[in-house]
């Protein structure tokens, strides 16, 4: 968990923590203190996943008022939304908004209410979310947030108490939105949230992921991709399915909240999935559209996990077929249920999930063996790297414009990324 870099120099800087979903919303922080005239300032988007990222946000406002000591410093976020008392009472700190606020009209005005601490209840947020659809864009893609907050209760996560419960983005807006970025010609557009799966539940009629899916791909029909981020592993709904068998601009890769492999550990999670319940979930994918690829988030080290049930997590890697993981060691945040359950001696908890590392870069290495002698669309990310619609991160010999979807032809790989030429300009 690492923040960027801010230039501590003049202007306004937004030093981000934790997920991309705060990377993109870092953006719209940076737009909305432009709007308000803000300036001389360092704005600080946090994290609250672990105590590990709180820690880093609290020596990152330190620092940065012994480097500039005139600046207005500003903490927002999942952290500051949690314990903005925390923050408030850190004297380098000037103000503290919590995540609704962070993004308000006004908020960073010279004329907005003397508060130092401006941080409502989040759980009091009720209201559809139209707001969430604005395009978050890099140079090659464009990434729509449809979702925020989750109304699970994970015992390891803090999450939903900074975010709150799940709100939906109206599909009609959804659209609408996604139409006006393929004009601008992106060419993928992800869709993105705290809980993308449980998208609709809130709205009227209460609407599937795979019913808005469904309706982009028909009505954007000059988006040549559209890409879902992490989803949750306890199901798929069955529009959602029909989709990625009949519709080749969904790109064939999902990332699962899987977390773990056995069933205790899981239901001490409090998970909404079982083992089989994944295993089946990436088996009904793969039947309607083999070529899926799949990538999941693991957790080593769980409290109360024995060997055998690590080992558990170990051989779903294989069993599922996964080929993008991300590995997390355990860490015990504070205010969650897991972080009163015995917990593994911290060398254990290392020790596995370097483990499950290494599987990973095996099962990344027989992903990659596959790919070799394949021609594939791949959307250029930069110079000489490009991304396939499975996934594949490509580095490719010649020339392509950035953000264009280009047929390359994969010749080897290093064990972390495949190999391609570029073979002619990519598709209009």
């Amino acid at each position: 968990m690492s923040a960027s870099s801010p230039d501590l120099d003049v202007g306004v800087d937004v030093v981000t923590f934790g997920c991309r979903l705060n990377a993109y919303e870092s953006e719209q922080v940076r737009a909305r203190a432009a709007e308000d005239g803000l300036s001389d300032a360092v704005i600080f988007n946090t994290c609250a996943v672990t105590a590990e990222a709180v820690r880093q946000a609290r020596q990152a406002i330190r620092k940065a008022r012994r480097e500039r000591p005139g600046a207005r410093l500003i903490v927002t976020g999942c952290a500051a939304q949690i314990d903005p008392g925390a923050f408030a009472a850190m004297p380098e700190v000037d103000l503290v908004l919590g995540n609704v606020e962070k993004t308000a009209p006004g908020a960073y005005s010279p004329s907005a209410e003397p508060a130092r601490v401006r941080v409502n209840d989040i759980m009091s947020v009720r209201e559809t979310a139209g707001h969430l659809v604005d395009g978050l864009k890099d140079r090659a893609r464009a990434y729509v947030e449809v979702q925020n907050g989750c109304d699970h209760r994970c015992t390891f996560c803090i999450i939903p108490f900074g975010r709150g419960n799940s709100r939906s983005a109206p599909a009609g807006e959804v659209v609408a939105q996604i139409g006006r970025l393929a004009a601008e010609g992106y060419r993928e557009v992800v869709l993105t949230g705290v809980d993308v799966t449980s998208w609709g539940a809130d709205l009227p009629g209460q609407p599937t992921l795979g019913q808005l899916v469904a309706r982009i791909l028909k009505l954007v029909p000059e988006l040549p991709r559209l890409r879902l981020s992490s989803i949750d592993a306890a199901e798929i709904d069955a529009d959602l399915l029909r989709c990625f068998a009949e519709e080749p601009r969904l790109a064939p890769y999902l990332h699962l909240s899987l977390q773990a492999g056995d069933d205790m550990i899981l239901k001490r999670m409090k998970r909404r999935h079982s083992r089989a319940d994944a295993l089946n979930l990436i088996a009904q994918v793969r039947a309607v559209r083999p070529e899926t690829a799949f990538g999941a988030d693991l957790i080593a080290g769980f409290p109360t996990e024995t060997e055998a049930m690590f080992e558990q997590t170990l051989a779903l890697v294989d069993e599922a077929g996964l080929s993008f993981l991300h590995v997390f060691p355990y860490s015990p945040r504070p205010g969650t249920p897991a972080a009163r359950m015995p917990p593994v001696a911290r060398p254990v908890v290392k020790a596995r999930a370097a483990r499950l590392r290494a599987a990973g870069e095996a099962a990344l290495a027989r992903h990659l063996d596959a790919q070799v002698g394949r021609t594939v669309d791949a959307l250029v990310e930069r110079a000489g790297l490009a991304r396939a619609d499975d996934f594949t991160e490509i580095a490719f010999e010649g020339s392509a414009p950035i953000g264009e979807i280009a047929p390359m032809h994969i010749t080897g790989h290093d064990g972390r990324r495949a190999y391609a030429a570029l073979r002619g300009a990519g598709p209009t």
